[in-house]
């Protein structure tokens, strides 16, 4: 897309036609023409840019975990296992299902194809959805955004030996190219997108009542964020605050066409300990009512080391945390009271119905 800032673009050259026309006094005629020329060659350009298609929401993350078996026993007691995914094939999954189209996915932290990016981070991939990833692949291109071979869907936990290293490779298929497509936002983050029915993010049937509405993560750079997340992807802000009045550390950018959002989690120490970064990078899982979710976690196992409280978004919250101090935080879908700092900015999140 021509910038329309460069002084090369068709709109300041003609700005500069104009003045070349007073100036120099040529025929308001051959002015006018080069005018128009240009304003030709720009909108012939700006037609001819592939238009973003709609962004749903999250359809899935990926955690780490240092013991799978910890893990398994930590998550299992908090969402259904084997779900029914509607695009991930037949491959066998560590994964859970938070709906009939959401999941949390489990890989072990030691992996031969891949390294935690950035460092104490293990939220290792946020998936969106899109209604035409076709259309979103040819977007992403024309805006330089680098597209990546996706990690395979699942692995051996084992770490292989040194002799078996060279000929060392994933036990599972790669996501095929038209179905997934994943890249890296300017911090490092794993962000990947994967097509789904718009259907999938309206209200829909779910007796469980859960969604994954956010996930959260530390960003050093708010304005290169901005730049791939507000400026190409289209998100915006949804609420922003801080632990004090008049300061942020967190700040929502929610999806363009639905009401899930990240969280970029500001203020954070470089030399931050393993437990601080895991409360840092986390997401949140919504539900209808923050005392029984808190209920069945407890009825289930989960040994909760805090107990609900409203946070300065207004809204009811309860974190846990899994074996690798990775906050999972469950999360009311609407404010209860007016909150700190800013008002929101888009619609709040609710329950498949």
């Amino acid at each position: 897309m021509p910038d329309r800032h460069s002084a090369n673009s068709p709109i300041v050259a003609s700005q500069a036609k104009r003045g070349a026309c007073s100036v120099l006094g040529r025929s308001a005629i051959f002015c006018l023409g080069a005018i128009v020329f240009a304003t030709l060659v720009y909108r012939a350009a700006v037609a001819n840019e592939p238009s973003r298609p709609r962004i749903l929401g999250i359809a899935s993350v990926r955690i780490l975990a240092g013991d799978i078996a910890a893990s398994k026993a930590f998550y299992s007691k908090l969402l259904p296992e084997d779900h029914p995914c509607v695009w991930c094939g037949q491959e066998p999954r560590i994964a859970y299902s938070v709906n009939e189209y959401q999941f949390v996915e489990l890989f072990p932290i030691v992996r031969p194809y891949s390294t935690t990016s950035p460092p104490g981070n293990l939220i290792d991939d946020v998936v969106f959805a899109t209604d035409d990833l076709a259309a979103l692949r040819r977007f992403l291109m024309a805006h330089n955004v680098q597209l990546s071979s996706p990690p395979p869907l699942d692995m051996e936990p084992s770490t292989p030996t040194t002799k078996d290293k060279k000929k060392a490779s994933p036990t599972a298929k790669q996501r095929p190219d038209e179905t997934f497509i994943d890249t890296l936002d300017p911090e490092g983050h794993r962000i990947g997108f994967v097509q789904l029915p718009a259907e999938a993010f309206a209200s829909h049937s779910d007796l469980r009542g859960k969604r994954l509405i956010h996930t959260g993560f530390v960003v050093s750079d708010p304005s290169a964020e901005d730049r791939f997340y507000k400026d190409i992807l289209g998100f915006h802000v949804y609420w922003h605050g801080g632990m004090k009045d008049g300061e942020d550390n967190w700040v929502d950018m929610q999806v363009p066409d639905g009401t899930d959002w990240i969280e970029y989690m500001l203020r954070v120490s470089p030399s931050a300990s393993h437990r601080t970064l895991g409360v840092m990078n986390h997401f949140a899982i919504g539900v209808n009512d923050i005392e029984a979710a808190a209920f069945a976690a407890r009825k289930s196992g989960i040994s909760a080391t805090e107990e609900p409280k409203i946070g300065r978004d207004g809204k009811w919250q309860l974190n846990l945390y899994d074996p690798d101090e990775t906050r999972v935080e469950l999360m009311e879908f609407k404010p209860t009271k007016e909150p700190c700092c800013s008002p929101y900015t888009g619609p709040h999140p609710g329950p498949p119905q």
